[in-house]
């Protein structure tokens, strides 16, 4: 494991740990950060810890090009009870994704310093929210669900969801890929497993496979 220091540099992602971790410590710049994604390595840690840096050996990962969205969600997007938007209000985008009680989960990853940064992120043209929302009892806009990641050009990684309405996040993350779709991306990176985003159609890919399209 790699300690990181005020360098600007990550190690060969093939260093990282069995568990995925290749690298502890340095800062949450937006140059480390855009470096740190385009060689395949995200930052994720509880707020009583130091920075980690992980490449796992597997990849969670959609291919927006062979996605199929489900008959349900085709339905829902029929009906028009969701309005979608692209880069409307990312900063509730991801202090909702901070807020948001999750099953099974204790706390929040995104800390006020990760709220901090990938704000920098998206005033830089590297990070995109989508905004999805909800005609409310006053006749009103509400932001219902939504997500955010950080865009590379051609694989968008993705970092959080949230729903305070049911279906409100698979519309947002299916809006996604119609958006990689439409614009040409090559993937959407998902980063480690779990079964939400299976049940969403996401798959594993290898490390290796992983870098050979995020490097082409």
């Amino acid at each position: 494991m790699y300690f990181l220091t005020k360098e600007l540099y990550f190690p060969p992602v093939e260093e990282a740990s069995y568990e995925g971790i290749l690298a502890v410590g340095g800062d949450l710049s937006v140059e480390r950060l855009v470096l740190a994604y385009k060689n395949g390595i995200f930052p994720w840690f509880d707020a009583d810890e130091p920075i980690l840096w992980w490449s796992p050996s597997e990849r969670m990962v959609v291919n927006p090009h062979d996605y199929k969205v489900s008959k349900s969600i085709r339905n829902i997007l029929n009906r028009n009870i969701f309005e979608v938007t692209v880069n409307k209000d990312f900063e509730s985008v991801i202090k909702n994704c901070q807020t948001i009680e999750r099953k099974g989960q204790d706390g929040t990853w995104i800390s006020k310093d990760i709220i901090a940064s990938y704000t920098k992120l998206h005033e830089r043209g590297y990070a995109k929210s989508f905004e999805v929302w909800q005609i409310d009892s006053e006749s009103s806009w509400e932001l219902v669900g939504g997500l955010y990641g950080v865009d590379l050009g051609h694989v968008f990684c993705g970092e959080s969801m949230f729903s305070k309405v049911p279906n409100a996040s698979k519309i947002a993350f299916v809006s996604l890929i119609q958006y990689l779709k439409e614009n040409n991306y090559k993937l959407l990176d998902c980063q480690v497993h779990n079964d939400h985003l299976e049940k969403l159609g996401a798959f594993e890919i290898s490390r290796e496979t992983f870098m050979k399209v995020l490097k082409s």
